[in-house]
């Protein structure tokens, strides 16, 4: 089977589960005798201010910069987006904390497993997938993690291992939240859409919050072989990601099949765009690979590596449908747990993409 190569793996050994058009072959870890690396192409920065203060004229030109971006290479690097600096540098330290003062029998205590749509909870070292032995754990905190709606069966150590992470993380993602629409809206600008089309679809919709921590890489690690994060696709919509202390960001150039190495500005956000997107934009926007490698300096090898994106979903019951104006439409309307769990099943198994009725 294709899940037990391991690192030797590629991509299109899973492409049977994918939901969209990936033409690109590569190996999920990294080759260092193989790889090709891009030091031109230079991934797009756009400016979120234009959004947020400049008028009319300020919003056309953003969705101009962000549709470009993504049209492009489905990456973009964010800046003055309005999310506090400071912010990022607490959930490091948080992140950092939530890892290495808990117990790995306490943080099992949370094993992931599938509500909805997503997995949910924690992955250990070498688990996130059935197919490749990342060198990360994580842990997934959906939208029913958060006490935001005021529900009153809300229980914290249902989902968190000790107080005061929730509420802390909570205000994160309360900032991230405030970018969605504005993302959405402008994709749909630029595309000649309704901005307006996933209002609706898009308030107090479902994500995926995910904490990364990757330990200090030991010679053990290396010998390995392995990556710290496989060669993948994000199934979302789009993933916002702070930008990390510690390098190891790489997106593939699908145009000349090299690697980028993306290291945005401190208190900047990396945004990709996912499945999601590109099933509904018709192929338009790309939903682009990437992975995490070692990090260029060996110096920082002794160093975790911390990251914290946000995916954004839509609700299980959602009907994903091509855009209008987009062309001819290449894919057929499909139910969103239905799709995200076909192409989530070579991470999981098989018997993943059954349906469930545990979704809220």
């Amino acid at each position: 089977m294709a899940q037990e190569k391991g690192i030797e793996a590629l991509n299109q050994e899973f492409k049977r589960y994918e939901q969209v058009k990936k033409d690109q072959s590569y190996h999920l870890s990294e080759k260092s005798e193989e790889d090709l690396f891009d030091d031109q192409y230079v991934i797009r920065t756009c400016d979120m201010g234009l959004y947020f203060h400049g008028g009319e004229e300020g919003r056309q030109a953003f969705a101009q910069q962000l549709g470009e971006a993504m049209k492009g290479i489905g990456f973009a690097i964010l800046t003055n987006h309005g999310v506090d600096p400071a912010l990022y540098d607490d959930a490091e330290k948080k992140t950092a904390e939530l890892f290495e003062t808990t117990t790995r029998e306490e943080r099992m205590k949370y094993h992931a497993q599938r509500f909805g749509s997503v997995n949910q909870g924690y992955f250990p070292m070498k688990e996130t997938t059935i197919i490749h032995p990342d060198l990360v754990e994580g842990w997934v905190f959906c939208r029913r993690a958060f006490n935001l709606d005021g529900k009153g069966d809300y229980k914290e150590s249902d989902f968190w291992p000790r107080p005061g992470y929730e509420p802390f993380f909570r205000k994160l993602v309360i900032e991230h939240e405030k970018l969605i629409l504005p993302i959405m809206e402008s994709i749909l600008v630029f595309l000649g859409c309704d901005p307006h089309l996933y209002d609706k679809k898009f308030t107090g919709t479902n994500f995926g919050f995910r904490l990364n921590y990757y330990p200090a890489l030991t010679k053990a690690d290396e010998a390995t072989g392995g990556g710290r994060m496989l060669g993948h696709e994000d199934v979302d919509f789009f993933t916002i990601l702070p930008a990390q202390s510690v390098d190891g960001l790489q997106v593939l150039n699908r145009e000349n099949m090299k690697w980028i190495r993306l290291n945005a500005p401190k208190g900047s956000i990396v945004l990709n765009t996912g499945d999601y997107m590109q099933r509904v934009t018709n192929d338009i926007l790309p939903s682009t690979t990437h992975r995490v490698s070692k990090p260029r300096n060996r110096s920082l090898y002794g160093k975790p590596r911390i990251s914290f994106p946000m995916a954004v979903y839509v609700w299980e019951e959602e009907i994903l449908e091509v855009l209008p104006n987009t062309g001819i439409p290449r894919y057929e309307p499909i139910r969103a747990e239905t799709f995200h769990t076909r192409i989530t099943s070579k991470y999981y198994g098989d018997d993943y993409a059954k349906e469930v009725k545990n979704n809220s």
